[in-house]
């Protein structure tokens, strides 16, 4: 138990300090050391520069050269360093420890080349004639402004060294005392920590080896498991509700992440609490960027932010219906004080309500173009029966003109009708297609033959572009060649005469394509889109007749094959209708 208490406390306060103690030493002593060195430099260079106003005087009145020996010798017992007296050429004049004949040029040297630009120069390196460590100070000699000359002094290092060794070892002697000191306080620190432990350890070591014992002993003991037992309890206990919290959690998560409605919580303040990924989706935005966030960054919408204030200081449930975002999402809003739990904040439903007001758009759309295609041949007929009602019954060839115009108006009736239907049973899927593996070219063949002598009446020609070895497609024969025969109706009813309608198939890396291509009045940019749409005309279409319906039966025919349709056009120059489908 000691032991372990020891190795816990002690030894890690222990390594810590000895760590810090030896770190500390060495920082201490290379700051010693750089703190000498440095004003040893210092020191040098000064003495230096006393060294080369000698030589400048000398140099200036004009005595021999063996001067500079004296100059060296005298100044070298005078400073107790090494004097070295150089030319500007590099050659040694004056030595005070070697005989300067016998010495080689010192013009390479670091020092002498920093003083010949009239700089002081100080370096550490190994004497070449003394084979030492030196440190070298160098100052130029200047006469008439030139340098002549260079002073040099120099120090061995082993008396710099055995200086930081001196201090180092007075570092070392402080910082061990000081780490002594401190290892004894953290021993007698962790002893007297771990003294009451190691009292109940031992109390309860002796409790268990005898078979009666003081009762404070027990007491102790049985307070101590009571506490270990509560506490135990309490760990269960919370380890259950955080199990259950978790859970309920999950479940939370997983019905806000898949819901179709969007989700925010705004606090008190009006910054974001929660966001749901439909949510998200709706404001372009993610839970990283809207967390945190006031509402007004978030949904960038005023009404909804009123919403909300509303909701927050009248405490009622509101609700209303906004369109927001670019896309024109329509959503119907809900906005209700939450409870206690988080008091102040709101919930915001917002249920995507985009799709249901398309699809009530398209009703009253069906509903508009079903009326106004219906109307036009009922008011006709009843104009005519009112007309043979009046009189013209008696006129037997005016009868015979008005009954064959009710024909016609009947015919366009039961046509609209039939249509009508057809679309509403490809769209419901009950029709049943009937595939046969056929070359695309037999479709537009038969297609073409029903439709030439109509377009010969109408004064066009129609020209026939199929590419060979074109790979066959499973069809419903019969309804794809309606759809071609759609298409090419489409063509001869807007083309004027003397125009030409080409058709043909080729093939693309997506599979076959079919188009038909005429010469007529175009489709403005603006119908275009929607030329596929039911009942929809293009302003130019509307003089043409028709129910509007047959390019939404050829678009839901193709699709029911697997593929696509489009059309591209220019007004005044023709359109082109192709579609797609993918080959067996």
């Amino acid at each position: 138990m000691r032991q372990s208490l020891f190795a816990r406390f002690a030894l890690p306060y222990i390594i810590l300090i000895l760590v810090i103690m030896g770190g500390l030493s060495l920082v201490v002593s290379y700051s010693l050391e750089q703190s000498y060195t440095e004003n040893l430099k210092v020191r040098l260079l000064a003495e230096t520069r006393g060294l080369a106003d000698d030589v400048a005087t000398v140099m200036k009145s004009g005595q021999p050269e063996s001067v500079y020996e004296q100059i060296a010798s005298s100044n070298a017992r005078l400073l107790d360093s090494r004097v070295t007296i150089i030319l500007a050429d590099g050659s040694v004049v004056g030595e005070s420890q070697t005989n300067p004949s016998e010495m080689e040029n010192h013009l390479e040297r670091f020092e002498v080349q920093s003083a010949l630009k009239g700089n002081e120069a100080t370096a550490t390196r190994i004497s070449s004639t003394l084979g030492k460590q030196y440190l070298y100070a160098a100052v130029p000699v200047k006469v008439d402004d030139r340098v002549r000359a260079i002073a040099r002094l120099s120090m061995p290092l082993t008396e710099v060294e055995a200086s930081v060794w001196a201090l180092n070892k007075a570092i070392l002697a402080a910082t061990g005392v000081a780490a002594l000191l401190a290892i004894l306080l953290s021993i007698l620190i962790t002893n007297w920590t771990t003294q009451p432990v190691r009292r109940l350890s031992d109390a309860i070591q002796s409790f268990r080896k005898s078979s009666t014992g003081k009762n404070s002993l027990p007491e102790k003991v049985d307070e101590i498991s009571r506490l270990n037992h509560a506490f135990s309890s309490m760990s269960l206990q919370l380890q259950a509700q955080i199990d259950e919290l978790t859970s309920e959690r999950t479940k939370l998560a997983a019905v806000l992440n898949n819901m179709a409605d969007g989700i925010l919580i705004a606090g008190k303040d009006g910054t974001v609490q929660l966001i749901n990924p439909a949510a998200e989706r709706m404001f372009k935005t993610t839970s990283a960027e809207a967390m945190g966030k006031t509402l007004v960054e978030v949904v960038r919408h005023h009404q909804l932010v009123e919403l909300w204030q509303r909701c927050k200081n009248t405490g009622e449930p509101q609700t209303a219906s906004y369109e927001i975002s670019l896309e024109k999402i329509f959503v119907q809003a809900g906005a209700t004080l939450m409870d206690s739990g988080m008091p102040g904040a709101v919930l915001l439903i917002l249920q995507d309500m985009t799709r249901i007001r398309k699809l009530e758009s398209l009703r009253r759309e069906f509903v508009s173009n079903v009326s106004h295609e219906l109307r036009t041949p009922l008011a006709s007929m009843k104009a005519l029966t009112e007309t043979l009602r009046e009189g013209a019954v008696d006129d037997p060839p005016a009868a015979q003109r008005f009954l064959s115009r009710m024909d016609i108006e009947i015919d366009t009736l039961t046509q609209m009708v039939e249509e009508l239907l057809e679309l509403s049973r490809i769209e419901s899927g009950r029709v049943p297609l009937e595939h046969r593996i056929v070359p695309p070219g037999d479709l537009m063949d038969k297609a073409v033959d029903r439709m030439i002598l109509q377009a010969q009446r109408a004064g066009l020609t129609i020209e026939k572009c199929i590419e060979p070895d074109l790979p066959k497609v499973s069809v419903d024969v019969s309804r794809m060649v309606q759809v071609i025969v759609n298409l090419l109706h489409n063509a001869i009813k807007f083309t004027l005469p003397g125009g030409k309608i080409t058709c043909g198939v080729n093939k693309t890396q997506e599979g076959v394509v079919f188009f038909v291509q005429d010469t007529g009045v175009g489709i403005d940019p603006e119908s275009l889109p929607r030329i596929f749409e039911r009942f929809y005309k293009a302003d130019k279409a509307r003089s043409g007749g028709g129910t509007g319906l047959g390019l939404s039966i050829a678009r839901h025919l193709v699709e029911a094959h697997g593929g696509r349709i489009w059309a591209e056009s220019e007004l005044n120059k023709g359109t082109t209708v192709s579609f797609l489908l993918p080959e067996n």
